[in-house]
């Protein structure tokens, strides 16, 4: 790549999936699908719970949270991915490049702290179930939703400040799929000592803590599924808590792994395959996952189809 000498370009050049000519179409329309998959899902999960009253408790309140926040961060990255691969027009604006790169470390660090919420109410209800309706009252719940929302929505302030005013005088071509921190770094000719401590210490405060939170969470949980009586009732509440535990551990092991360690160490083939995990297959999982093997779920799911099917009946009986 030519070295530029612009330090504030006008716009970047993604490389996105430049790689694979023969497969930019066969790609844009398995995204498409993706991505339609994604929406509509957490969608139906988000309006069943508002539009249900008995869903109104914390568990669900928390669970709605997660699925608008998966809605948004991979709308922040999928639609723009989108354009590229069908108009074959891969530049992006400085301006844009860092509102894309912002709200996805928000909607991210959001989702991981989120997810630290999610896994303290199941301790509280399997743990402690007498002290439950107290520790899990309406308003402390509340308080939880605001301060995750916040804190993830502070936290990326002050990466996306210092990168946008680094000198981008090597190149203005990012070897990514969107505006991400490790590749744009990769292009500075700017010291980057001081964003890479503040990405450690950060890291180290924020996403491994939480990390080891929800791990901590999910042993005192798995100690008191152990001790129940029932057979039926200790495999049934193992397998909910086992596949949300593997959604937990694939999201926070990709975020560590691309996050936690020196930008001398970025490989785009390996990023892109790891950013993948966790801008598709994650937001596509998280809706079936927490719902699939759900009572009240799969009862609210009845109620649509027995709506849905008498309504059918009632129009056809009117011609």
């Amino acid at each position: 790549m030519i070295p530029v000498n612009e330090s504030k370009p006008n716009e970047f050049t993604v490389q996105g999936f430049s790689d694979l000519p023969h497969l930019q179409f066969p790609l844009f329309i398995a995204f498409v699908s993706v991505y339609l998959i994604i929406v509509f899902s957490n969608l139906i999960v988000l309006m069943s719970i508002i539009l249900y009253s008995h869903l109104h408790t914390p568990m669900y309140i928390f669970l709605c949270n997660l699925s608008a926040i998966d809605i948004s961060y991979t709308s922040t990255i999928l639609p723009k991915l989108l354009a590229m691969l069908f108009t074959q027009c891969k530049t992006i604006c400085f301006l844009e490049c860092f509102i894309q790169l912002y709200f996805f470390i928000a909607f991210a660090c959001t989702e991981f702290l989120l997810m630290v919420a999610m896994a303290y109410d199941r301790y509280v209800a399997i743990c402690h179930p007498l002290h439950y309706s107290i520790l899990m009252n309406p308003k402390h719940c509340a308080q939880i939703v605001l301060a995750v929302w916040a804190m993830g929505f502070l936290n990326p302030v002050l990466h996306t400040i210092l990168t946008a005013n680094l000198s981008y005088c090597r190149s203005h071509h990012i070897e990514h799929i969107f505006c991400d921190l490790a590749p744009l770094l990769k292009l500075t000719c700017s010291d980057t000592f001081t964003i890479e401590l503040w990405n450690y210490i950060d890291g180290t405060l924020l996403t491994v803590s939480a990390f080891i939170l929800t791990l901590i969470s999910y042993v005192f949980i798995i100690s008191s599924i152990l001790n129940i009586q029932s057979a039926s009732g200790r495999r049934k509440t193992f397998s909910t808590c086992a596949s949300q535990m593997t959604c937990v551990i694939l999201f926070y092991g990709t975020l560590i792994c691309l996050y936690m360690r020196p930008i001398s160490m970025y490989s785009p083939e390996h990023d892109k395959f790891l950013a993948l995990l966790y801008v598709v297959l994650i937001p596509m999982l998280n809706p079936f996952i927490y719902t699939l093997k759900n009572e009240d779920f799969k009862n609210v799911f009845k109620k649509i189809n027995k709506t849905l099917f008498c309504s059918e009946r009632y129009i056809k009986g009117d011609q």
